[in-house]
C-alpha cells in the first residue's frame, strides 16, 4: 500500500482530485487531497496577504495530520509551485513526484518569473479593484462559485522557491503534458522533465487532465508505486 498526497491547483480546490482518490483507494492505497487555504473549501480563509509558503505550509501540516511517513506527491498546475517547495522540506520522505501539467520552477523562480506577458497582465490588471485578489486566467465576468472555485492571493504567484537539495534525493519523477489547448504555458516545463530523463506522458486533453483522463491520471500515479 501507498499513500499519496495531491495538491490542487490555483483558484480551485481538492475536488479536482474527487475521481484520482476514488481510483486510487480502489486499488488499496491512501490518498490525502489537500486543501490550501482561501481556495475551494478553504474560501472563507481568503485574505491579501496568503503566500506560497503558507501553501507549501499547508501542505505539509496535511502530512503530518494523516500521520504519511513515506508518500508519492502530485500536483496539478499551480501545485506544481506548492509540490516544489514541499519536496525542497520532505523530499527524504517522498518516494516518486509527478507533476500534472503543472508549472516546474527551478531555485530562486516565482510564478511569475516563469510565465509571460499575458499572464503578468492578467494577475495585476484584474486584481486592479479588488487589491491582492486575482481572477481565474482567462475567465471574463468572473463570479465565484462557493466552495469551488473563486479568487486567488497574488502573493502566491509572486514568491520564489526555495530549494534545499533535498528535492534531488527523490527517486522517480513523472510528468503529465497536456497538448489539447492553446495557449498553455507548460511545453518548456514538458520539455525539461523530458531532458532530465524524467518518466513522460502525453495526452490530447485541456488542463483539467484529473477530469478529463482520469485513466491515464490513475495510471501514472499508480505507477509510482511499483
Amino acid at each position: 500500500m501507498a499513500d499519496y498526497v495531491l495538491v490542487h491547483g490555483a483558484w480551485g480546490g481538492n475536488q479536482s482530485y474527487a475521481q484520482t482518490v476514488r481510483d486510487l483507494e480502489a486499488a488499496g492505497h491512501r490518498a490525502l487531497a489537500c486543501t490550501l487555504r482561501g481556495l475551494g473549501s478553504r474560501q472563507a480563509e481568503l485574505h491579501p496577504g496568503i503566500t506560497l509558503s503558507d501553501h507549501i505550509d499547508d501542505v505539509c501540516a496535511q502530512v503530518e495530520e494523516a500521520g504519511f511517513d513515506r508518500f508519492i506527491l502530485a500536483g496539478h498546475s499551480y501545485g506544481g509551485m506548492v509540490i516544489t517547495g514541499v519536496a525542497a522540506r520532505l523530499g527524504a520522505r517522498i518516494e516518486a513526484i509527478a507533476y500534472i501539467d503543472a508549472f516546474l520552477p527551478g531555485d530562486g523562480e516565482s510564478l511569475w518569473d516563469i510565465t509571460g506577458e499575458y499572464e503578468h497582465n492578467w494577475y495585476i490588471d484584474t486584481q486592479k479593484h479588488k487589491p491582492g485578489y486575482v481572477d481565474p486566467i482567462g475567465a471574463s465576468d468572473f463570479e465565484v462559485v462557493p466552495g469551488v472555485v473563486g479568487y486567488h492571493p497574488l502573493l502566491t504567484l509572486l514568491e520564489a522557491v526555495k530549494l534545499t537539495g533535498a528535492e534531488a534525493s527523490i527517486p522517480r519523477k513523472a510528468y503529465i503534458f497536456a497538448t489539447g489547448y492553446q495557449p498553455t504555458p507548460f511545453p518548456r516545463f514538458a520539455e525539461k522533465a523530458r531532458a532530465e530523463g524524467w518518466e513522460y506522458y502525453e495526452t490530447d486533453c485541456d488542463h483539467f487532465v484529473m477530469q478529463n483522463r482520469p485513466e491515464l491520471t490513475a495510471q501514472v500515479l499508480l505507477g509510482l508505486a511499483e
